[in-house]
């Protein structure tokens, strides 16, 4: 059984993680649930924000005695947060899965340092759907040769800071390098005024935020007479949080490397 501690536990995605671990008795114990220092809800029992009875695991902000006592750390809370989440993981030596987007430069050389010695799985995107979608984008982006116009369009709730979105750019990432694109001289983020003529082998990318839509994320190919559209939808945060959890058993068998959900999903 894998004993489960949850970054950003009060958090969408905590809940959502958390709420499914505890229906998973064969697989998760949760062993803890971190939030910031400060919040009023430090030392309450993680249950009743789940929908159930007290669980005996309090809300903390101590995550190194956490993690002492953790197999597994998911963690869905910011960059900044990661940093110090990470460090407490490398020594304590527990397996840590990062679904947090928006990860600068100096994050992700920690992670890959960090990873000679703990398993690390870091994704923008956990869902099944969202990473085959990322393996469709490559293959079209890879046939499809530049008189097809690549666009891509995200649509998020209106509660989303960041533009693009981490899967956004994910997939931007994966279709510039199937073309042999540059996105900081090939990447459009909007138009706006007299842009001119749409110039051969630009790439345009697309955010729109509103209501509670949880995540859409569309890629166009556009050609003379066709046009090619691969979409996924996320109707609820379950779909992520199943990849977490999978994630999760992922790590706990592996004493360190990082990984993707490519390789969690056995997508290649």
């Amino acid at each position: 059984m894998i004993r489960l501690a949850m970054a950003g536990a009060l958090g969408r995605m905590g809940r959502t993680i958390l709420g499914m671990a505890l229906k998973d008795t064969k697989n998760f114990r949760i062993t803890g649930a971190l939030e910031a220092a400060g919040r009023s809800e430090i030392g309450a029992d993680i249950g009743p924000f789940l929908g159930v009875s007290p669980i005996g695991v309090e809300v903390s902000s101590d995550v190194k005695a956490i993690l002492k006592r953790s197999d597994v750390l998911i963690d869905f809370t910011s960059f900044s947060a990661a940093r110090s989440n990470l460090a407490a993981a490398l020594q304590t030596g527990t397996g840590y899965v990062l679904g947090t987007t928006a990860l600068p430069d100096s994050v992700l050389t920690k992670l890959k340092t960090a990873s000679k010695k703990i398993p690390i799985v870091q994704s923008p995107n956990m869902s099944i759907g969202v990473n085959l979608l990322f393996k469709l984008s490559e293959l079209a982006a890879s046939v499809l040769d530049e008189s097809y116009d690549l666009e891509l369009m995200e649509i998020h709730h209106r509660q989303k800071k960041d533009a693009p979105s981490g899967t956004a750019m994910k997939l931007l990432e994966v279709v510039a390098h199937a073309r042999g694109k540059n996105l900081k001289k090939d990447a459009v983020y909007g138009r706006e005024g007299d842009v001119g003529a749409r110039p051969r082998g630009e790439i345009g990318s697309f955010a729109l935020r509103g209501g509670d839509v949880v995540g859409d994320h569309t890629v166009y190919f556009f050609g003379d007479g066709e046009r090619i559209e691969l979409t996924h939808k996320a109707s609820s945060r379950e779909a992520f949080a199943k990849g977490a959890l999978a994630a999760a058993k992922f790590v706990a068998k592996r004493k360190n490397g990082l990984y993707d959900m490519s390789q969690v999903l056995g997508i290649v």
